[in-house]
């Protein structure tokens, strides 16, 4: 028996815009807009999608899970996202020998992400 990751689904108020935030931000494109929500996928379908629902109520505490994405240009991302309508929450505190920086940001309902200089050892 197999299991796949197909979405991760993200509750908002407003589905076509932070669909169309997180279309920008990765480099994928908006594949279905309806009243009640959206979908993102990469162009190559090579990882799972996101998948926006309307909720009524606004984000109150902070998200159960987030996504972790990583770059080899974190300062330019983070001015980047923050261009495209992120905020930056706090940037994580690890010991001086740790190997990377992590910075949480949150998308433009609010919703925390992770943005690291390298990607996690699996």
């Amino acid at each position: 028996m197999s299991v796949s990751v197909t979405c991760i689904t993200i509750d908002c108020r407003e589905p076509r815009r932070v669909a169309e935030f997180w279309a920008d931000a990765l480099g994928w494109r908006v594949t279905h807009v309806a009243d009640d929500g959206a979908i993102v996928e990469a162009p190559d379908r090579s990882q799972p999608g996101l998948e926006f629902i309307v909720v009524p109520e606004p984000k109150t505490v902070k998200n159960r899970v987030h996504l972790g994405l990583s770059t080899t240009e974190l300062d330019e991302q983070i001015e980047r996202f923050v261009s495209l309508g992120a905020e930056v929450a706090w940037e994580e505190t690890f010991p001086p020998e740790w190997p990377f920086r992590n910075v949480v940001l949150r998308d433009p309902e609010g919703n925390e992400f992770c943005l690291g200089s390298e990607p996690m050892s699996r």
